[in-house]
């Protein structure tokens, strides 16, 4: 891998995405099943389903390179389902490539439909049929985050592989990876920050260090906080342990300076309490209801409410359950 000067901004997810699937960091399971299927030089139609930004592409170009070398460009191609989610999509450019012998020693051609979850209804049923006409030459590779939004004919056809979020030690190993090849200097402090920001998603800490390192080599938790548009941890968490103790002012001080200091939207800081909250010291009734009542104010944000008064009516909420002889 090049060293070229983390202060020009090149595209790293690019830059560092695996060639083959033994640089896939975690999913082993997964991976070893894809191993196989190099190995015997044939693989089934496959689903990979899993959150945003955890490999499922990557697994799935790294395959496509060991299959077929220099000759990917001519037996291998990628559509967006989101851009290109039509009947017309299917019926025309996948038919096209499909019906064409692949130009390899391997027997068959791979096809990508990545987000395949926005593919149309029409689509995937017009999807059935192409899978099965040209199954002899064509292997279809459909990628989504919510299978269940894939008709259940397109999932019997194929062999499902489930992918998790990353493990922090998972993460860890791709921040300290790319570190190491772009000359960087990372505090301990701001790679438990990318760790945290990144919450299992490779993606969003490969964008957070690059957004980082666009500004100089020695990257500091407050940088990694800023390009983020993320508070620290233990900020958000004293603003819940001041308002659980009934100093409903301080805590909603403590939001002013969140919201001001680091630019962060209602939806975030929602967010962050959610996190912060599971980590509570207190009984397990009392963490039901908060959860409880910050799922129904995220709603209320989600349906256009204002995020100030809605942040504050859960401050106040969280005031009310730490009393003593609060019920709910």
């Amino acid at each position: 891998m090049s060293k070229e000067g983390a202060g020009e901004f090149q595209p790293w997810l690019e830059k560092y995405r695996p060639r083959k699937l033994s640089e896939v960091i975690g999913h082993k399971d997964a991976v070893a099943r894809l191993q196989a299927y190099v190995k015997n030089r044939n693989l089934p139609h496959l689903l990979l389903a899993g959150p945003a930004g955890i490999g499922k592409t990557s697994c799935i170009l790294a395959m496509a390179h060991e299959l077929y070398g220099e000759n990917v460009g001519q037996c291998f191609a990628e559509l967006n389902a989101s851009d290109e989610r039509g009947i017309d999509v299917v019926r025309g450019h996948i038919k096209d490539f499909a019906r064409t012998l692949p130009m390899s020693d391997v027997q068959f051609k791979i096809i990508l439909l990545d987000e395949a979850d926005n593919l149309t209804d029409d689509a995937q049923q017009a999807l059935r049929r192409t899978m099965e006409k040209y199954s002899s030459n064509t292997r279809f590779c459909l990628s989504c985050n919510y299978s269940s939004k894939i008709i259940e004919p397109l999932q019997s056809r194929c062999a499902v592989f489930r992918f998790k979020p990353l493990g922090d030690e998972d993460i860890g190993k791709i921040v300290d990876n790319i570190a190491k090849h772009e000359d960087l200097k990372l505090d301990a402090e701001a790679r438990t920050a990318i760790i945290y920001v990144a919450a299992g998603d490779a993606r969003k800490a490969v964008n957070v260090m690059q957004g980082a390192a666009a500004m100089g080599k020695h990257l500091k938790e407050d940088d990694i906080l800023a390009v983020s548009s993320r508070a620290r941890p233990s900020e958000v968490a004293e603003m819940v342990k001041l308002a659980l103790s009934g100093r409903f002012t301080d805590a909603r001080k403590q939001l002013d300076e969140l919201m001001v200091k680091y630019g962060m939207s209602g939806e975030d800081v929602i967010s962050q309490i959610h996190r912060e909250v599971n980590s509570l010291e207190v009984d397990d009734r009392k963490k039901v209801e908060l959860i409880d009542r910050i799922g129904e104010y995220d709603f209320r944000m989600s349906q256009g409410a204002d995020p100030r008064i809605q942040l504050e009516a859960l401050l106040a909420h969280m005031v009310l359950a730490g009393k003593p002889d609060h019920k709910g």
